[in-house]
């Protein structure tokens, strides 16, 4: 047996519909908001990549999985979808086709990383993004509709947590208030830290290195080196979350893993996943459209990994409420006619099941077992010689005729009592 790749997993049966209720819930509710979805290939040009997360990243110096076709270009699986998308946005003149793109997508994304619970080197992410809009009223916007997405999933125990990392006017103040601050114990840290001090030093506060964290946690605040048009933009996306009655918590250490980043940082933090516990962040990003070759738009949006809002979520509800029904048949006549049931139940939109092979009705009723069947529907030669089905509560034991000609509307009553 050749088995899956390390680092990748198969979603299957029993865990599949806790991940349709995240994509089908995140759908109602990103329209809702006016985003319309977007699907962008999952393969890109290398230099994007490069050019949008940052070659000083992690994500571009470690983990991006990138090889040379045969055409002799270099190829990426796409590590994240904000790069992707700001080039579907630039390529197709979006602007011009929506006035204000609102967008979003679900897909899979690869970065070459240790596996760990909830991390895995194919995982899977759902992405929003609007560009042109600098008010910090979307700002608010975005916080909102990631806040909603948490709560409509049911998940407890969450944090929001933000920040503002400045922009280019007074981010470099900033940056140099660090490496001064460092000092000598800068040489105390790690490898990692040490060339983020010469690379990008905002990213010395994703250390997660124990022993670095005394040290980092007496450096400067950004937040006392925003310039004013920076501090006035922050000071009114808290006016909107406490308007908006959102909780949440300030915490200068949050500067995001990607070099994009400007002004507004958040995430969303879970108690209840472990120590990996952001299931969703994002943030503003006004220099990026330019930076890839596009008009000088800002940006701002965040992505979520589904893996984790998948874990994050309670088991109660985690999927839509299903009553399958199953339909038995004795004797070849009566499979005739169950074939031509089970067709009309299904195209009455109802969920049905059968047993194909023809077995015993005792093996027929413990696929139905199996199957956690609500109802069957027993076709034999009486039934047949009364133009009736007879229905099965599996669950109580109860049965009764039904006329052949009203049984899917029988049924349909049933399943919608079922799911009251």
């Amino acid at each position: 047996m050749i088995p899956a790749v390390r680092g990748t997993h198969d979603i299957l049966p029993g865990e599949v519909e806790r991940w349709q209720r995240v994509e089908a819930v995140s759908r109602r509710l990103f329209e809702r908001y006016g985003y319309a979805e977007v699907r962008t290939p999952i393969i890109e040009r290398e230099e994007l990549f490069a050019k949008g997360t940052g070659e000083t990243t992690d994500i571009v110096q470690k983990e991006m999985y990138a090889f040379t076709d045969k055409g002799g270009e270099r190829i990426t699986l796409r590590p994240e979808a904000t790069p992707s998308l700001v080039r579907a946005f630039v390529e197709h003149s979006l602007e011009q086709a929506m006035g204000v793109p609102k967008i979003y997508l679900f897909g899979p994304m690869f970065r070459y990383e240790r596996p760990q619970k909830g991390r895995y080197r194919q995982f899977h992410q759902l992405d929003v993004e609007v560009f042109g809009v600098a008010d910090p009223a979307v700002d608010a916007e975005i916080l909102d509709l990631a806040w909603s997405l948490v709560v409509e999933l049911g998940i407890e125990h969450v944090e929001l947590v933000i920040n503002s990392v400045g922009c280019p006017a007074c981010r470099p103040a900033f940056g140099e208030a660090l490496v001064t601050a460092l000092g000598q114990d800068l040489g105390t840290l790690c490898a990692d830290c040490q060339r983020r001090a010469v690379t990008n030093p905002l990213r010395i506060f994703d250390c997660k290195v124990p022993q670095d964290q005394p040290v980092i946690d007496r450096l400067p605040h950004s937040l006392d080196f925003l310039c004013e048009a920076c501090r006035t933009h922050f000071g009114a996306v808290e006016r909107h979350l406490a308007m908006y009655d959102i909780p949440y918590r300030v915490s200068h250490r949050l500067v995001r893993g990607l070099d994009y980043y400007t002004r507004t940082t958040f995430e969303i933090l879970a108690g209840n996943i472990g120590a990996q516990n952001a299931i969703l962040g994002g943030g503003r990003y006004d220099g990026l459209v330019k930076q890839l070759g596009g008009p000088d738009r800002v940006g701002i949006g965040f992505a979520a990994g589904i893996e984790r809002l998948v874990l994050a979520m309670p088991d109660a509800g985690a999927g839509e409420a299903r009553t399958p029904l199953f339909v038995a048949a004795m004797g070849e006549a009566a499979r005739e006619s169950a074939l031509a049931l089970l067709r009309d139940l299904r195209r009455g939109g109802l969920e049905a099941h059968m047993e194909y092979e023809g077995r015993s009705i005792k093996s027929q009723m413990k696929r139905a077992d199996r199957l956690k069947a609500a109802f069957a529907l027993i076709l034999g030669d009486e039934e047949l010689s009364r133009g009736e089905v007879t229905v099965k509560n599996m669950k109580t034991g109860e049965q009764a005729p039904v006329p052949r000609a009203g049984v899917l509307d029988h049924c349909r009553a049933l399943v919608a009592g079922g799911r009251e």
